[in-house]
């Protein structure tokens, strides 16, 4: 008696064999597409902004004469910005990671504040530059300030940071929280000692990618009122500035040709500032990375 057809399993085999191929297919032409059309879009503004870049290009303030415009106030500005941005959101952020996930009582109020949160991960830049008008600039009257657009740009970027931190800390073994309880631990020392350095190449990749998203965006400033063109340095964070994003849209808006040059250049620049933050969490991440 014969419990296999072997004429039918080969059927079925070279028909999900088949399918695999043309699947994998699919995917591959996808990633191809993807990767062309970042290929095409390097090319394109390394071709046209390569030629503005200069010592001069960096240190000069912004100009209505193209030959004379730089992106020197701008990428002061984007610094002072991160310098509020990134301890805001990270302390928040981490902080409210280590309280859903181990201090908060699993329940109803828990699931809604945390579906919450991954779905406000998805919201519009310009509804958060919406809120930081409402609040920061006008009801705490901070106006169009680096502290108001750091506060703005710490809110857009909270639930990611918040979401990345959760899943490190849930990828720390159970083992080494029972370990560090059964020598008498508390409940604080354990997360300090223990949780926290073996969460850290998740909570820090996750939150450099989010820095790199924030110091990208233009929306929110726009909305915040921060200016495009200024002619000095701010000096503290309650002063006037303006941004990368914000200087680039201000010269692709342009209609002397010229300007879209200039424009490429300083996309040149915002990428490698994007670069440089991204090879620091792939540093982070491999330097602290362990395996359990």
């Amino acid at each position: 008696m014969r419990y296999v057809e072997h004429e039918k399993v080969v059927r079925r085999m070279n028909g999900r064999m088949i399918v695999n191929r043309v699947f994998q297919g699919l995917f591959m032409f996808a990633t191809a597409l993807a990767l062309l059309a970042l290929v095409i879009l390097l090319y394109r503004i390394v071709s046209q902004g390569a030629g503005h870049l200069s010592l001069d290009f960096l240190t000069n303030f912004a100009s209505r004469f193209p030959e004379k415009a730089g992106i020197k106030a701008a990428l002061v500005g984007s610094i002072w910005l991160m310098a509020v941005v990134a301890p805001t959101s990270i302390l928040l952020g981490v902080g409210s990671a280590i309280y859903l996930e181990e201090y908060a009582k699993k329940g109803r109020i828990t699931t809604f504040i945390q579906m919450n949160i991954s779905n406000l991960a998805g919201v519009p830049s310009v509804v958060f530059g919406l809120l930081g008008l409402t609040i920061f600039v006008r009801a705490l009257a901070l106006g169009n300030s680096i502290l108001a657009a750091g506060f703005t740009m710490s809110l857009l970027i909270l639930p990611v940071i918040i979401v990345a931190a959760q899943e490190a800390i849930r990828s720390v073994p159970g083992e080494l929280r029972d370990a560090s309880y059964g020598m008498g631990a508390t409940k604080w020392q354990t997360i300090v000692r223990i949780i926290l350095p073996a969460a850290i190449p998740g909570i820090l990749t996750g939150s450099i990618l989010a820095l790199s998203r924030a110091i990208g965006e233009t929306a929110p400033l726009i909305v915040v009122g921060i200016p495009v063109i200024i002619q000095f340095l701010p000096e503290g964070v309650m002063d006037t500035f303006t941004a990368l994003p914000m200087q680039i849209y201000d010269w692709s808006s342009r209609p002397q040709a010229e300007f879209q040059t200039v424009a490429a250049a300083g996309i040149i620049v915002l990428m490698v500032v994007l670069l440089f933050m991204n090879s620091i969490a792939v540093f982070i991440r491999n330097k602290f990375d362990k395996s359990y």
